[in-house]
């Protein structure tokens, strides 16, 4: 597989060379519009008193005209992908630089009472969803939220298979992705999905055929005025006729018009998106699967919202009042168009929230894909059965420079419980973190920052940042006694990974010791694995009664009168802290 950055600076470079071809093909069609119609006025004035030559000169300016206009079209279409392709992959190289903190940082997944998301910064800014997050549509940004919140640990290796066929796919995701953004949308698809369930039919089903019948007598009343068998002023009553029909639904219809002019882009950005997922050769399990759940027998789900996108194009032209006036007074143009809509809405309407799941998905997967290709140096954890022993090396934090990283081996047995001790600013909640990430990517399916993994699948629960409540008219201390309750009622239910930091912070040290101590007993009786951080070294003297209980720290040296960090996990009891000397050092004492 090409590198990244490699892939992306080559990529800048081609389309950058497109978009200034476009631009100039561009220009000579401006150019050359402008002169036919110079020409054409000109040829117009000069042939103005032969009838046939100045027929002849409008029309033929009249096709030269649409025809260099639907070039236009057609190129500047082109040039607008191309563009947002520039922008893409120069928005990859900014992100893969480490400067990505002006993206979206999905604070409005962020949920307080999760399992981990708060604890481990899985979203705001900084956080691991606005690194990895390259969704275009609202849905797929709740996916890709839902996916890192899930803590699911079935079908691992399918998701594991689907993200590496993405990764694969460099060129469909950018396309994908450039495609969705350039088409801006007002409406959700959870606004559209309400409508679609609460949409009461407006017409009976026998005006299916009004509109012809109309249509067709229209038709007849104008020969027969033309041949002068009946008065030209049988055609304007005839117009009164069938706006009387029309107005009798008028009412209905506009709301039905304003709801869809709406979702027009919404509906045109998802059929682009289908065909997208339709036309592409996958081979993963999870793709397929997804793929055939916007197949249908006779049609394709990307034409029948085509279909849909002209029913509702066609019903907006009512906007123009002479459009509106005889196309409604002679073909019902209005009762015809709602009824086609209606049709639709009739035969599909059930299967609409299958194919915006199905574009969710990929949009959410795009990213994951996209963070895989980012990063082929990272490795695939493999996946052992539950309840067996995890060992990870060269664990590391991803969103932490590779140059300044500092990577540890870490393995733990089922049902250990490490405690981890060491000086301030020694590495211990930076740790808890990385392992925690490593344990909700592995289970996403996604490439963790390792040498090796191997990786026993289990659910995480953290409490690390707990905070007081003035709203809830809660302390600190009984915020942090209600999570750890939570943990507790958890683990009778579902086997856990628990990762602790330093807890029962809100009362005194002699209190908080006996309290800790009880509760990782507590955790081991369970039969609990997982990992608590603590500056009480009196904690470690568990280890000394039981056998699951083992010790781990982080340490600091003063060297030359200066505090070093190694940041490196190890076993055994911390016996340097360092509160004393930094406070010395800053001069605060």
């Amino acid at each position: 597989m090409t590198d990244s950055n490699s892939y992306y600076s080559a990529n800048i470079a081609n389309y950058a060379a497109e978009v200034s071809k476009l631009y100039k093909q561009l220009t000579s069609l401006s150019i050359a519009r402008l002169l036919v119609f110079v020409a054409t006025a000109v040829g117009g004035y000069f042939t103005f008193g032969s009838w046939p030559l100045f027929a002849g000169v409008l029309v033929a300016g009249a096709i030269g005209f649409v025809f260099l206009l639907s070039k236009y079209t057609t190129i500047k279409a082109t040039y607008n992908l191309k563009k947002e392709l520039v922008t893409i992959n120069k928005e990859e190289l900014k992100i893969n630089s480490g400067d990505f903190f002006d993206r979206d940082g999905g604070l409005q997944f962020q949920d307080p009472n999760h399992n981990y998301a708060l604890d481990i910064d899985l979203f705001g800014r900084g956080s691991f969803y606005q690194f990895i997050n390259r969704t275009t549509i609202d849905d797929g940004s709740q996916a890709l939220a839902n996916s890192l919140k899930a803590n699911a640990t079935e079908a691992i290796v399918l998701r594991q298979e689907a993200i590496k066929e993405l990764a694969s796919k460099a060129d469909w995701r950018q396309q994908f992705q450039a495609n969705a953004g350039l088409i801006k949308v007002e409406t959700k698809a959870t606004t559209i999905l309400e409508f679609l369930k609460s949409h009461q039919p407006i017409l009976p089903q026998f005006f299916k055929t009004i509109p012809l019948i109309i249509s067709v007598l229209t038709l007849i009343l104008f020969g027969l005025a033309i041949a002068k068998l009946i008065p030209i002023a049988m055609t304007g009553y005839w117009l009164l006729v069938g706006l009387v029909i029309t107005g009798r639904y008028v009412k209905k219809i506009n709301v039905l018009s304003a709801n869809t002019d709406k979702m027009r882009d919404t509906f045109r950005q998802y059929a682009v998106l289908l065909s997208a997922i339709e036309n592409e050769t996958f081979t993963a399990p999870l793709l397929l699967e997804k793929q055939a759940q916007i197949q249908l027998k006779d049609k394709k789900a990307s034409q029948i919202l085509k279909e849909l996108s002209k029913g509702m194009d066609a019903l907006d032209n009512r906007s123009n009042l002479i459009s509106a006036l005889f196309g409604n007074g002679y073909f019902l143009t209005d009762i015809k168009n709602t009824y086609a809509i209606e049709q639709w809405l009739e035969n599909y309407s059930d299967i609409v929230e299958d194919w915006f799941e199905v574009v969710a998905f990929f949009d959410a997967y795009n990213s994951l894909g996209n963070y895989s290709f980012n990063h082929q140096q990272y490795v695939f954890p493999q996946i052992v059965a539950k309840n067996s022993d995890t060992s990870v090396t060269g664990l590391g934090h991803p969103l932490l420079k590779s140059e300044k990283r500092v990577d540890n081996d870490f393995e733990i047995k089922n049902q250990q419980f490490f405690i981890i001790t060491g000086a301030n600013m020694a590495g211990k909640s930076t740790f808890l973190r990385t392992v925690s990430l490593h344990i909700v990517m592995a289970n996403v399916g996604l490439p963790v920052c390792a040498k090796s993994s191997v990786y026993s699948p289990v659910k995480l629960i953290t409490s690390m940042r707990t905070s007081d409540s003035l709203t809830d008219d809660s302390s600190y201390f009984f915020s942090e006694l209600t999570r750890l309750k939570y943990i507790v009622d958890a683990i009778k239910k579902d086997n856990y990974f628990i990762i602790l930091d330093e807890i029962l912070k809100g009362t005194n040290s002699t209190d908080k010791a006996i309290g800790s101590r009880k509760f990782v007993e507590k955790l081991v009786a369970s039969h609990a694995t997982g990992i608590i951080a603590t500056h009480d070294l009196s904690l470690c003297e568990i280890e000394d009664h039981l056998k699951e209980v083992k010790n781990y720290y982080f340490d600091a040296q003063i060297i030359a009168d200066e505090l070093y960090f190694d940041y490196t996990f190890k076993k055994g009891i911390c016996q340097n802290m360092n509160a004393s000397f930094l406070l010395k050092k800053m001069e605060i004492v």
